[in-house]
């Protein structure tokens, strides 16, 4: 009798297994609350600062497609003033209120990733910031999370010159009005990023 109720009980089990299928590429959308990009801003030559944005959205499509949207007034300093110049003397977000980092990527080596796997990838990003678009290679690791949520974070920093998007200009009226001797061009940008399945992909039963 022990032996029938094994035999039933592993028929069951093995009947759910092959009834639910176990996702391997899906539609993705970004999870804002455990997101975050952030940049650095060199004054005087010496003294650092980590910036952000408060609203960020973003989507990783099944055949690699990706875009992140940033709204430039969410700028987080932690110095409000220097939040407003920012908007104001920087970003001119009354005229371009959002950057757009947006690629493709080569998805096939997270296929089969057990979660806690993780892959590195070599991707080609385009950042649209301040009505211009600029090109720039990136090195990205993806951890699969349970759930089948993925964690997206940059391996090195991207370094995003502000003469390739007409920004010299606005960091020249910072320095001014702060009255420092420079404002490094140069910024170096990093990211991490969770995308959860979007919801008819999401895993269901939990």
């Amino acid at each position: 009798m022990l032996s029938i109720v094994r035999k039933i009980y592993c028929f069951n089990i093995a009947l759910v297994l092959f009834a639910v299928p176990i996702p391997s590429f899906a539609d993705w959308a970004l999870d804002k609350g455990q997101s975050q990009l952030n940049f650095v801003s060199i004054k005087k030559s010496a003294v650092a600062e980590i910036h952000g944005f408060k609203q960020i959205d973003g989507m990783l499509s099944s055949d690699g497609r990706f875009e992140l949207e940033l709204k430039l007034a969410s700028v987080a300093t932690n110095i409000p003033i220097r939040d407003e110049r920012m908007r104001d003397m920087l970003f001119e977000v009354g005229q371009f209120p959002l950057a757009k980092i947006t690629g493709d990527a080569d998805l096939t080596p997270i296929k089969g990733l057990p979660v806690g796997g993780m892959a590195d990838l070599d991707v080609e990003v385009n950042l649209t910031l301040h009505g211009k678009s600029a090109s720039m290679n990136s090195r990205l690791r993806v951890v699969r999370l349970d759930g089948n949520k993925l964690l997206v974070s940059t391996l090195q920093p991207m370094i995003v010159n502000a003469a390739k998007f007409d920004l010299a200009a606005g960091i020249e009226k910072l320095r001014e009005v702060a009255k420092l001797p420079a404002i490094a061009s140069a910024v170096p940008v990093t990211f991490s990023m969770v995308f959860s399945p979007s919801a008819a992909d999401a895993p269901k039963g939990k």
